[in-house]
């Protein structure tokens, strides 16, 4: 029986951590939490969002503007989070609207899909 979700993976280029920082702790102001001491080697961060967690692991030779594959962040105030992805030069992708949702997509510095979503 599956019980809950822990967390989910993204990947960026190898090398490109601190960017991945900046963009990630910095612009959407998630907290970095330490990963265990067995894996910090692999390169890449770990990210607390809410109860969750998302990992942020190092991949190279993969084109991730070609995928739909993505995380979305449940947020109280989708305007909020536009004008402040807005003001970092962030693309702002139209979502499909659905029924009670507010929703926008944009891609990461790396090419991956994001979804900022709010229940309306």
């Amino acid at each position: 029986m599956i019980i809950g979700m822990h967390h989910a993976q993204i990947t960026i280029p190898k090398g490109a951590e601190e960017e991945g920082r900046n963009f990630y702790c910095k612009v959407l102001g998630l907290k970095e939490i330490e990963k265990p001491d067995p894996l910090k080697g692999r390169g890449g961060f770990w990210l607390q969002v809410g109860d969750r967690e998302v990992h942020v692991g190092t991949e190279d030779g993969f084109d991730r503007n070609s995928t739909k594959s993505h995380i979305a962040y449940l947020v109280q105030d989708v305007s909020h989070w536009r004008k402040v992805l807005e003001g970092n030069g962030t693309k702002i992708l139209e979502s499909v609207a659905i029924p009670n949702f507010e929703r926008f997509e944009f891609r990461d510095p790396f090419g991956n899909r994001v979804e900022i979503i709010s229940e309306v």
